[in-house]
């Protein structure tokens, strides 16, 4: 668990900054906390076992939306080229 340093910094952000900081702020969470936990990098293998309690039949699902999506952006593109965009 992450302990508290006591010394401590006042840093200015702007109103829509503060905003975005707050609404995305955990309830009870401090706000040292909160951009301690929006900055922490991420892995590609922090995902790993997300869905894996999901059933077989919706993971085919997931699977066939993004085919259906990668096919619509290709075609998309190919329109484009052909129209010389």
């Amino acid at each position: 668990m992450w302990r508290e340093n006591l010394a401590s910094k006042t840093i200015s952000v702007s109103e829509d900054v503060y905003n975005l900081l707050r609404r995305n702020k955990l309830r009870g969470e401090s706000f040292s906390s909160a951009i301690r936990r929006l900055a922490k990098g991420r892995r590609i293998s922090d995902c790993a076992g997300l869905w894996s309690d999901l059933p077989d039949a919706e993971v085919e699902e997931i699977k066939a939306g993004i085919l259906e999506a990668k096919q619509l952006a290709l075609n998309s593109l190919e329109a484009a080229e052909i129209e010389g965009r």
